[in-house]
């Protein structure tokens, strides 16, 4: 009798997630059209594209080796 108890319990278990995937299958094909607006928004935003003139480059550059160089000098 035991073993029935268990398979009823199981089936029942089986019964609820059931019910529970098919309400959030429902529910993700009303999220995905806003996901896919965000994802359209945000890949049309980060078609533009910043470019640094060679002089900004080089002062980057500069700055960043200089402050290699103050950290080779400190070991």
């Amino acid at each position: 009798m035991a073993i029935e108890s268990i398979l009823a319990q199981i089936d029942a278990e089986i019964a609820r997630l059931t019910q529970v995937r098919a309400l959030l299958a429902n529910s993700g094909k009303i999220t995905t059209k806003v996901t896919e607006h965000k994802v359209k928004k945000a890949a049309t935003k980060a078609k533009k594209k910043r470019v640094l003139s060679a002089e900004a480059r080089k002062r980057i550059a500069d700055a960043q080796r200089k402050r290699w160089a103050a950290q080779k000098a400190k070991s």
